[in-house]
């Protein structure tokens, strides 16, 4: 098997697309499929996918495919959805309640433990079954509960000092809605920024570009 720093982004970027596929897949009681069968599903060609796979050890027998069921929970065990990771959320607006209400985290190895938020209007509101707690709570609540990553849905212009309380904090791992750069304060986090606009923006020129 590759070590993980050799494999490429691109490759582990596709990880979730197969294991979303496979899942379905599995939910029609599909047993086995090809590689040519799983790449025009991925929209990849069947090279790709046993060069993918190949990154991980194949996990396929020569004139029999890949089994569905068992690719699956190998791929769920790559991402590490079987770790029940720890979660709070920082911000419970319009972005954060949508985030938290859905989002299956359960499914994908998240499990999320507590919201907060600044605004006096907004705490004490219920977000699922999780009370919205003030920021002013936040230090308290990380130093008797384990959070392995945050998820921030507030405004970039709020996140610069809720970042430097986070990572003093321990935590140092992100899923980043705000537009602002965590790794370039904090080099040592990892950070998965998600930027709304940007795909709109990809839609955008696909659609001006569909006939030139």
């Amino acid at each position: 098997m590759a070590k993980s720093d050799s494999i490429s982004m691109s490759v582990i970027r596709r990880l979730p697309r197969y294991y979303r596929f496979l899942s379905e897949l599995e939910e029609k009681n599909v047993d086995k499929i090809s590689s040519t069968k799983l790449a025009k599903i991925m929209n990849v060609t069947a090279s790709q996918v046993r060069q993918d796979l190949n990154c991980f050890g194949g996990f396929g027998q020569q004139g029999y495919g890949y089994s569905v069921t068992y690719l699956k929970e190998e791929i769920k065990r790559l991402l590490g959805l079987n770790n029940n990771y720890q979660a709070i959320l920082i911000g419970a607006g319009n972005l954060g309640k949508a985030v938290a209400m859905h989002m299956n985290f359960e499914k994908l190895g998240i499990h999320l433990t507590a919201c907060f938020e600044n605004d006096p209007q907004k705490i004490g509101d219920k977000i699922n079954d999780l009370s919205v707690l003030s920021e002013s709570d936040l230090e308290m609540y990380c130093n008797s509960h384990t959070v392995d990553t945050a998820f921030l849905c507030i405004p970039r212009t709020g996140v610069e000092n809720i970042i430097d309380k986070l990572y003093l904090l321990g935590i140092k791992n992100y899923w980043n809605f705000s537009h602002y750069d965590i790794t370039s304060k904090y080099s040592d986090t990892l950070v998965e920024n998600v930027h709304l606009s940007d795909s709109l923006m990809t839609l955008c020129y696909k659609m001006n570009n569909l006939n030139s």
